[in-house]
């Protein structure tokens, strides 16, 4: 299990190119699409639990976020297909109730369809990686566009990441986004 900590940006197109051009690192480009899925009635969710199947480009990865004892934990394997992936997701050590909250059956509720410029950003006592994500969430038949800038912890530190996030804000005037891509896509859903 990987402990996920990032910080979450509202951004502008505009300051998404200004970002990109002032911080030169070693970086990929990748088209993402993401499915979010659900029990019928809304199990996961309402546990706080994120699952998803992500396409980077080719690639299919299914990931499950919950809360964990320090943070938040993720849990992924590449994977074509969602339930298939519940099973090796147990395997590799996340909330062993999967199985049983899923019985009743899931569903895709909403999603992301995004290009990332993903940036490794190596620090004096660690590394971030800095995404710059432009695209669309869609759910319950809604769209809203997609602009945001996150800066997840690699390596290091929890206060290198915050260090350079606060940097990051102040340099480009950013505002904290308190909402995962999936809740904003969640509330789309419901009509929120």
């Amino acid at each position: 299990m990987g402990v996920e900590y990032e910080i979450k940006f509202k951004a502008t197109a505009q300051t998404l190119a200004e970002i990109d051009r002032a911080i030169q690192s070693e970086e990929a480009v990748y088209q993402m699409q993401t499915t979010y899925f659900d029990t019928p009635g809304g199990t996961l969710s309402a546990r706080h639990y994120t699952l998803r199947k992500r396409m980077e480009d080719d690639i299919a990865v299914c990931t499950l976020k919950a809360p964990a004892k320090t943070g938040r934990g993720e849990w992924e394997i590449p994977c074509e297909d969602i339930l298939q992936a519940i099973p090796q997701l147990v395997a590799l050590g996340c909330p062993g109730d999967l199985p049983d909250l899923v019985k009743e059956g899931i569903l895709p509720i909403c999603g992301a369809r995004f290009t990332r410029i993903a940036k490794t950003v190596k620090l004096p006592e660690g590394t971030v990686e800095l995404a710059l994500d432009k695209g669309t969430l869609f759910g319950g038949g809604r769209e809203m566009p997609l602009c945001e800038v996150e800066v997840e912890l690699k390596d290091g530190s929890v206060q290198i990441c915050d260090a350079f996030a606060k940097m990051l804000a102040t340099q480009f005037s950013l505002t904290p986004e308190k909402k995962s891509k999936f809740r904003r896509a969640l509330a789309l859903y419901k009509g929120e």
